[in-house]
């Protein structure tokens, strides 16, 4: 036995060393093609060797601290690598929002622990999450960061409609994925918790056992402003930090209040979703909501067709393509 836990281990050293050198390989070709692609058309911005080297440091230190503390599974901390990695390279409003959702919500999903392990059927200690998780909520974030940088190039820019229209649409796109998440996730920490009532089914506002999908209570509601709030604050003091020519732009603070719609938004969409496609039912025998149908559960509503992760990513893409259109119809002019 000893022998075979220290082949294991070994068997996982080499993986890491292997993960890890393949992701320089990478993000050495993207400096070596930004570098190329401002040679020969001038219009893009090359990756400096300051931010190459942030974009790869970071996210490994984080990752591996992620994965020593459990919030992440190893295939989690490689996936939020590569998330990492694409964000920061691309703009660092971008990775500290995406940092925003990341420390607040494994922070409250630790939060209140052993009450949340005798509601929730699915708790893990330290929330511990995996690779589908960190790509449910991360993947459509690095999509548009990569649409992004063959767009405009690395680099800070302010949300401007009037100068960057494109580039603006997307910055809000996914700002919009990650306060959605930020939302969600704090509502489904936070309200369980702190609720002093039965959560109410969105679709027909009958109240329904703590756990329910679907579920929502009025701290919930608070919370998910808040989480997305954050992030959308993060996001907005950034480009205060970084952007050299946002005197010339059109104003910035709209960015917190869009967050709290997109944590709202997104939060109510995760709602109405799981409330149609989740299934949810009371388990008579462990005294518990489950989404899983069996003699001893009592069906409360939805149907077996979506799990939590794939509620995530429905939800975060409707936001990030819904809500731009409509930030771009009152977004304050220069």
């Amino acid at each position: 036995m000893h022998f075979k836990g220290a082949a294991l281990k070994n068997v996982n050293m080499m993986t890491d060393m292997i993960v890890l050198c393949i992701t320089l390989a990478i993000s050495l070709s993207f400096w070596i093609i930004s570098i190329t692609a401002s040679t020969y058309y001038g219009t893009l911005q090359p990756v400096s060797p300051w931010r190459w080297l942030f974009s790869v440091l970071v996210p490994v230190v984080l990752s591996s601290r992620a994965l020593k503390r459990r919030s992440l599974d190893r295939g989690g901390a490689l996936g939020a690598l590569l998330v990492g990695f694409v964000l920061s390279m691309a703009n660092m409003s971008f990775f500290v929002a995406l940092l925003t959702f990341y420390v607040t919500s494994t922070k409250l999903t630790r939060w209140r622990g052993e009450i949340k392990k005798r509601i929730d059927s699915e708790y893990k200690e330290g929330g511990q999450r995996n690779w589908v998780q960190v790509f449910c909520n991360g993947g459509v974030p690095t999509e548009l960061a990569l649409l992004y940088m063959i767009e405009v190039g690395p680099g800070e820019m302010p949300v401007d409609f009037g100068h960057h229209y494109s580039a603006s649409w997307m910055c809000l796109s996914l700002l919009g994925a990650l306060a959605c998440s930020a939302g969600d996730t704090w509502a489904s920490e936070v309200g369980p918790v702190l609720s002093r009532s039965r959560p109410r089914l969105i679709t027909t506002w009958k109240e329904v056992p703590t756990g329910t999908n679907g579920g929502v209570t009025l701290v919930g509601v608070v919370a998910s402003l808040l989480g997305g709030a954050a992030v959308g604050t993060t996001y907005f003091l950034t480009q205060l930090l970084l952007v050299t020519d946002l005197h010339q732009a059109a104003p910035q603070w709209p960015l917190v209040v869009y967050g709290a719609m997109a944590g709202l938004l997104g939060s109510a969409l995760d709602s109405v979703l799981g409330a149609h496609m989740q299934y949810s039912g009371y388990d008579e025998s462990i005294g518990k909501v489950v989404n899983y149908e069996s003699v001893t559960v009592k069906r409360i509503c939805g149907k077996p067709i979506l799990d939590n992760n794939g509620v995530n990513l429905f939800s975060s893409v409707l936001v990030a393509l819904a809500l731009p259109g409509l930030a771009w119809g009152c977004w304050p002019r220069r």
